[in-house]
């Protein structure tokens, strides 16, 4: 009984996983790339092989396995071109092996792309850890570029790891990018020729153009100078009013549901409002966007600090330093760009309403505007409420004390 109990216990240590020491410093060395196969730039007719990227410590499959859909956590590492699916991505240990779920086409050339991420079991992730393997299955060895730089519209904004597709003309295969974290791609070497390329905010990083995802799309040929493109949300359906505020007295502050057009403009006759609890009518000094309104503030307030300086004895801004806003061209406002500026302003879903006079206290209002559009073109009147903001308290005026005050 004892010698089969010693032989268990034997067993039991021999099975026993080995690991370092309690107490010891932590490994915090993040994981390194040591081999990449086949060799970049090669001619491989008829390869029917994997693509390898050998690292030196065990790589972590992450908590997502990789299952054809793109949200794997080593499926998103991995840039497979040109293909319409998500490649078979395999974690075999210290290695990853990547191949086409449809097979290697013959006379194709292939781009591999690593992305930064690889993490180890110990959680070091490998922040500058990439590695782009392009080789041909047959036919000229590729040697063109594309350039681009991806701005993100709603922002005004580079867009950091944004999803480049570019569709080689005719033959729409597809090659997939990301850029860096200015916005900016170089993408080389590819094959010559005219290419459909699209910029995507990869929202759920999949490395997958999806329906809702904000995009903007050109061609351009190889060898061509760098080409912007501006990400935007392609709505379907017209923008409509999210919430109005009042701002004080006689502005509103109006926040729509969708960016609009950047060449919208409002004037007072685009709008209508009207008191909820008799549905009178109210007047409208204007409706603009909101920076617009800004630089007309702005311009009217540089006014009256400039006739200041003039006169020492003026104190108060002039009376009217309005300006007829429907009647300037866009980018005529005082501060606006103009339409020679070469980079595009963000986007904007505000306007601001301006009426003739101050609105009831705590009264309720309803409002119509016309012809409001988004980036996409679609455009529909909408329809608000808004309330008058409540009176501030006025504070009493402090009581002086009149009786001399004792040595």
């Amino acid at each position: 009984m004892k010698l089969l109990a010693g032989l268990v216990l034997v067993a039991l240590v021999a099975c026993a996983r080995i690991e370092p020491p309690p107490g010891g410093p932590p490994d915090q060395a993040p994981p390194l790339l040591v081999a990449v196969t086949p060799d970049s730039m090669a001619s491989l007719p008829g390869f029917d092989g994997e693509v390898e990227f050998r690292v030196n410590v065990v790589v972590s499959e992450g908590s997502s396995p990789s299952r054809g859909t793109g949200t794997g956590d080593l499926e998103r590492l991995v840039l497979l071109s040109p293909t319409d699916r998500v490649p078979d991505v395999s974690w075999k240990r210290n290695r990853i092996t990547v191949r086409p779920r449809e097979g290697w086409r013959p006379n194709t050339v292939y781009r591999v792309e690593l992305l930064p991420g690889v993490m180890d079991l110990r959680n070091n992730r490998a922040i500058s850890l990439g590695r782009t393997l392009t080789f041909t299955t047959g036919g000229e060895t590729p040697r063109d570029t594309l350039a681009v730089r991806v701005y993100d519209w709603t922002t005004g904004r580079p867009a950091a790891r944004a999803l480049v597709e570019a569709f080689l003309l005719p033959d729409s295969l597809r090659y997939r990018f990301t850029t860096d974290s200015a916005g900016r791609l170089l993408a080389a070497p590819l094959p010559a020729g005219q290419f459909m390329v699209y910029a995507i905010i990869d929202a759920n990083s999949n490395s997958l153009r999806e329906e809702r995802e904000a995009f903007d799309s050109v061609t351009v040929a190889t060898g061509a100078d760098s080409v912007e493109l501006w990400t935007f949300a392609h709505d379907t359906v017209p923008p409509r009013i999210r919430e109005a505020l009042s701002r004080d007295s006689i502005t509103v502050a109006v926040q729509f549901s969708q960016s609009l057009h950047p060449s919208a403009r409002f004037s007072a006759d685009s709008v209508s409002v009207w008191r909820l609890a008799d549905s009178s009518a109210v007047d409208v000094e204007w409706l603009l966007r909101e920076a617009e309104a800004d630089s007309l503030q702005r311009a009217a307030r540089d006014s009256a600090a400039a006739a200041a300086e003039g006169d020492t004895t003026l104190r108060r801004p002039p009376a009217d330093t309005t300006v007829d806003a429907g009647r300037l061209k866009p980018g005529a406002l005082p501060g606006a760009r103009g339409a020679e500026t070469p980079s595009r302003a963000p986007l904007s879903d505000r306007v601001l309403l301006r009426l003739a006079a101050p609105m009831d206290s705590a009264g309720r209002y309803g409002f119509s505007i016309r012809g409001v559009r988004n980036v996409t073109g679609v455009s529909a009147t909408t329809e608000g409420r808004f309330v008058a903001p409540e009176p501030r308290p006025t504070m009493a005026a402090p009581v002086v004390d009149s009786l001399p005050r004792r040595p």
